[in-house]
């Protein structure tokens, strides 16, 4: 690999840090005049936190743009390099990392669970539609998002390893790679809900949310 192109995926890999990083929670607090959804609940920045924040319509845009954040980098990387799947995947492990620990919001963030979902999209759509009952199902058999978070994205690796045993072609290794490790990182970012989650503490995912109302609330 020549000197340029190692230029060239260092930028794309920088470049998916700082698309992560865009605080897109609170951005669109300020943008409608909500409560700031660092003030509240899990005092994160993700999806959930600005249901309670924000309420229904708003949290929908917070995650449409968590997506796009994971989504968007991986996607040009796919189209600047000619689909490098190593390079794909590094971009998507710094667009979830800038998620978690974004630069501008004193390294702090979401879970990066929105934006992990955003790499895969692109990475593997059909592990995510195999992955995803998963998720759902959790929460309303627990009421526990951040365990259908685990577990949904633990879900991803079998799924990956699916796809590959059927249809070997549509899965490159590295890709192999990203559905083992990108959980790890969303494990990671979840050390305080799991530590709740063994302790019988964990905040319980209120179903009223869903009908529009905001959370008055941790």
């Amino acid at each position: 690999m020549t000197l340029e192109a190692l230029l060239l995926r260092a930028v794309l890999v920088a470049g998916g840090y700082l698309a992560g990083s865009i605080p897109v929670g609170v951005l669109v607090a300020r943008a409608s005049g909500g409560p700031d959804p660092r003030t509240i609940g899990s005092g994160r920045t993700g999806g959930t936190n600005a249901l309670r924040a924000l309420g229904r319509k708003w949290a929908a845009v917070v995650v449409a743009g968590d997506l796009a954040k994971g989504a968007v980098p991986v996607l040009l990387t796919r189209l600047v390099t000619g689909g490098d799947s190593t390079a794909e995947v590094l971009v998507a492990a710094a667009a979830v990392a800038g998620s978690v620990r974004s630069i501008f919001l004193g390294f702090r963030g979401g879970r990066g669970v929105g934006t992990g979902v955003g790499t895969m999209l692109v990475i593997q759509p059909l592990a995510v539609v195999l992955a995803a009952p998963v998720f759902f199902l959790v929460i309303v058999a627990t009421r526990y998002v951040s365990l259908g978070s685990l577990l949904g994205s633990a879900a991803m690796f079998p799924a990956m390893l699916l796809i590959w045993a059927i249809a070997s072609g549509w899965v490159a290794p590295a890709y192999l790679v990203w559905a083992a490790v990108g959980p790890v990182l969303i494990w990671v970012a979840h050390a305080d809900n799991i530590d709740r989650l063994l302790h019988g503490t964990e905040r319980k995912f209120d179903l009223g949310l869903l009908g529009g109302r905001r959370s008055g609330g941790a």
